[in-house]
C-alpha cells in the first residue's frame, strides 16, 4: 500500500516468498512460526514472511508485479484481489476503496 502511495505501512511488513526459501526460514526459525488458516508465516519484529496469503502463492502473486530490484511489489490488481478476500475487516475494506480509486485515477489520466 505504501509503495503505491495509498497509505503508510503498518507496524510490520508482509512478504511472500517461494516455497523453497520459506522452508529454509521455517527450519532456521522454528519458534517464530504462525499458522493462519493454512498460510504459514515466519514472524519477526518487523517482518511476516509467508508461504501463501489466503492460499495464493508467490508464483500467483508475483504475476504482473513491479520489479523493485531485490524484491517484487504486488500489482494494484493483485493487491485489490487480496484485500477483497478479507470480508469482515474494516481496514481491508478501506484499503480496497483506496486501491479502486487509484486504479480508476490511473485509467482516466489524460
Amino acid at each position: 500500500m505504501e509503495y503505491w502511495g495509498l497509505r503508510k505501512a503498518g507496524s510490520d511488513i508482509d512478504l511472500v516468498v517461494a516455497s523453497n526459501d520459506h522452508l529454509e526460514l521455517k527450519l532456521k526459525h522454528p519458534d517464530n512460526i504462525l499458522d493462519i488458516f493454512g498460510d504459514i508465516g515466519v514472524c519477526t519484529d518487523k517482518f511476516e514472511i509467508w508461504n501463501t496469503i489466503r492460499r495464493f502463492d508467490y508464483g500467483y502473486l508475483s504475476f504482473g508485479a513491479v520489479d523493485a530490484g531485490d524484491y517484487l511489489i504486488a500489482s494494484l490488481e493483485k493487491l485489490l484481489f487480496m484485500k477483497s478476500l478479507v470480508k469482515d475487516d474494516e481496514k481491508s475494506k478501506k484499503d480496497a476503496e483506496l486501491i479502486v480509486d487509484e486504479i480508476l485515477r490511473r485509467a482516466y489520466i489524460v
